[in-house]
């Protein structure tokens, strides 16, 4: 399939697990990928190899979300290098399980600067650079509704993601530009903690754990001409975990 051909995106945090797995997806849906990825997460042929890329439609970006002039760089080097910008994923995050009372300041500013700060402000150049029809997606968790010890952190920083998300769509949709985020559930990824994976293959009527291409899959809906009447949306993508 080629549905997405000729269109560009922009994909955090795309050097392993859910990130790559979407890269993956939308390059063999025929979009250009301009991606991003922390230094010590790989070198920048590899992250290009790993998808099955080609130089000629992808190219790759080291550096720390945290810096709004690296946010503000990717977009603009993005833009000039094709023309155009059609798709934004925040995709990057961190976890942390730290029950409330050993959290620190540092385990604070850790997690929200790349889970909230950081969206907020790839989806303000998203605002800024994607033109009329596009696509701002996302990424959530089920632990926003399913919140258990430990996940305060992570739980809240992902909410404020999906109000980000909420709340840019209504902005957005005079130019018919639609705005999500996927939550997904425990996955298969190395992000994943050992509790989750010991008990939420009994916690889904699937009886196991999400692949993180089952997350891509829907990530690739939404970008797709497919989901055009979907914005505003927060879309669990979970096995029916509960």
């Amino acid at each position: 399939m080629q549905g997405l051909a000729g269109k560009v995106a922009i994909i955090t945090g795309a050097s392993r697990g859910i990130g790559h797995a979407i890269a993956t997806r939308l390059y063999a849906e025929g979009a250009k990928l301009a991606l991003t990825y922390l230094p010590g997460h790989g070198e920048t042929p590899d992250v290009i190899r790993r998808i099955g890329a080609t130089d000629e439609r992808a190219f790759a970006f080291a550096g720390d979300l945290r810096r709004i002039d690296f946010i503000e760089e990717l977009f603009e080097e993005t833009v000039r290098r094709w023309g155009a910008l059609d798709i934004v994923i925040a995709n990057a995050g961190v976890n942390l399980n730290k029950l409330m009372a050993d959290a620190t300041e540092e385990d604070f500013d850790h997690v929200f600067s790349l889970n909230a700060r950081a969206t907020f402000f790839v989806f303000r150049e998203a605002a800024r650079h994607v033109r009329t029809g596009g696509r701002i997606i996302g990424i959530s968790s089920n632990m926003t509704l399913q919140g258990r010890q430990g996940v305060a952190l992570y739980a809240a920083s992902k909410a404020a993601v999906e109000q980000f998300v909420r709340i840019l769509a209504k902005e957005m949709g005079a130019r018919k530009v639609t705005v999500n985020a996927v939550a997904p559930g425990p996955t298969d990824t190395s992000m994943v903690s050992q509790l989750s994976r010991d008990t939420a293959p009994s916690m889904t009527p699937l009886g196991r754990l999400g692949r993180a291409d089952e997350i891509a899959d829907a990530v690739a809906f939404l970008a797709s001409e497919q989901g055009r009447w979907i914005t505003g949306q927060i879309i669990g993508v979970n096995g029916g975990i509960v």
